[in-house]
């Protein structure tokens, strides 16, 4: 399964958005910057995420983004389902009942085992996706980072992130 480039860039987003301040927020450009990635892209996915009520989006010269709920309450699901949409991955075109010499409906009855297999699978996918919040990933960095990770996040964040009200 291959998922788009959204996806990615909207996890490291939010997460990276986990880390402002009470009342900080970053802008696209800003976000964009820190990833290597396209701001007019990122733009289009930051928007999905704040229309999915998972980013707060603050408007006007000092604005830009931060989370609009607790880090533990964004899953890895919410954010696919905000760039992707709900629509499962796999989606089953019924080309079993193409083609020459073609066989009695009443084998079509049943849906596609095919279909049936690959729509179980994705269940147990969005299961995990759906036990995992931004949180654990930050908890997960943590473990494994010697700081480097940290210090990198924290310089940016000290000249990029913008104070406003809350």
């Amino acid at each position: 399964m291959k998922m788009s480039d959204g996806v990615e860039q909207a996890i490291h987003s939010v997460a990276m958005l986990a880390g402002l301040s009470e009342g900080g927020v970053l802008s696209a450009a800003a976000l964009a910057e820190f990833h290597g990635v396209s701001t007019s892209y990122l733009l289009k996915h930051l928007q999905a995420l704040s229309g999915a009520g998972i980013l707060d989006t603050v408007p006007g010269p000092r604005g830009g983004y931060r989370l609009a709920k607790a880090s533990e309450e964004i899953s890895l699901l919410d954010i696919l389902l905000a760039v992707e949409g709900p629509a499962p991955a796999f989606r089953c075109a019924e080309i079993r009942q193409r083609g020459p010499n073609p066989v009695s409906d009443r084998l079509f009855a049943k849906p596609c085992n095919i279909s049936a297999a690959m729509l179980r699978a994705e269940r147990v996918y969005r299961a995990e996706l759906a036990k995992t919040s931004i949180a654990d990933l930050g908890i997960e960095l943590t473990a494994i980072d010697d700081g480097s990770i940290a210090a990198r996040g924290c310089a940016f964040l000290e000249i990029h992130e913008r104070k406003t009200a809350r």
